[in-house]
């Protein structure tokens, strides 16, 4: 398929941007850009449109199929719970936790994670990191800490470090909710190794770079670095050839986040 066909190997400094792109959030770089939200499809064509003026190589993979799709999460507590939740466990098992919870408990709140008791989240199937990581979710909200309802008015960038100030929220946690709760364009997964070796793929690069050197490489793709993670993670598919949707990729055990589910 001309879709699996990628450029001779070479290597990943040959690829960066010369220089940093002049778009950016306000507040960053010196530069002043409105932010942008994948909210709609429209915002996702925008998006897609701009992604293939900036870079050849991003048209060239929508053109073979990686088109990807909208698809947004629950902002707030409820949504980063869902998150936090999820990591280290197949779609089928975090269902199953998840509507425990909700049967025990009714929507999730930082008040509710406060007042229950580790037996009973434990016995909805949530492991004790995870209660850990809720529970200081739930603190650091309570005590105005983590404005998590003023998150989508900062800058990515800005919105991360608010996120991972937070013991138990990791980058990728806090990129993930960024990019599929808040719909920020600009947020990028950086650490997963899906992305990683979807861009080792798609760019011909003899080894998967690095999470710092994925971030050089989507320099050039600001502001909607966002879009550029789901064509990485759509044309990944592709090249796997595996099914289902690769965009909710969840960490493993480990430090780096799997290459899907």
């Amino acid at each position: 398929m001309r879709a699996l066909l990628a450029p001779p190997a070479t290597h990943l400094a040959s690829l960066l941007p010369v220089r940093r792109n002049l778009v950016h959030w306000a507040g960053f770089g010196g530069g002043m850009a409105t932010k942008r939200f994948l909210d709609s499809d429209e915002a996702l064509a925008e998006g897609l449109a701009e992604l293939g003026r900036l870079d050849p190589v991003m048209s060239r993979l929508v053109a073979e199929g990686a088109r990807p799709v909208l698809r947004k999460r629950e902002p707030g507590f409820h949504g980063l719970a869902w998150i936090v939740m999820g990591q280290q466990l197949s779609v089928a098992s975090a269902d199953a936790i998840w509507r425990r919870l909700i049967d025990r408990f009714g929507p999730l709140t930082p008040s509710v994670i406060e007042a229950a008791t580790v037996e009973a989240l434990k016995a909805c199937g949530l492991s004790a990191p995870k209660i850990r990581t809720l529970r200081a979710i739930a603190e650091a909200i309570t005590r105005g800490a983590l404005p998590l309802d003023e998150l989508g008015a900062m800058p990515a960038e800005i919105a991360h470090a608010a996120l991972t100030a937070v013991k138990g929220i990791g980058p990728w946690t806090a990129d993930i909710y960024l990019m599929f709760c808040l719909g920020h364009s600009d947020a990028f997964a950086a650490g997963d190794l899906a992305l990683q070796e979807a861009a080792r793929l798609a760019y011909g690069i003899a080894a998967r770079p690095s999470a710092s050197e994925l971030v050089a490489l989507a320099e050039q793709w600001r502001p909607w670095r966002a879009v550029a993670a789901k064509v990485l993670w759509a044309h990944y598919r592709i090249a796997k050839g595996r099914p289902g949707v690769s965009e909710s990729a969840k960490p493993p055990k480990a430090s780096a986040p799997s290459p899907g589910r």
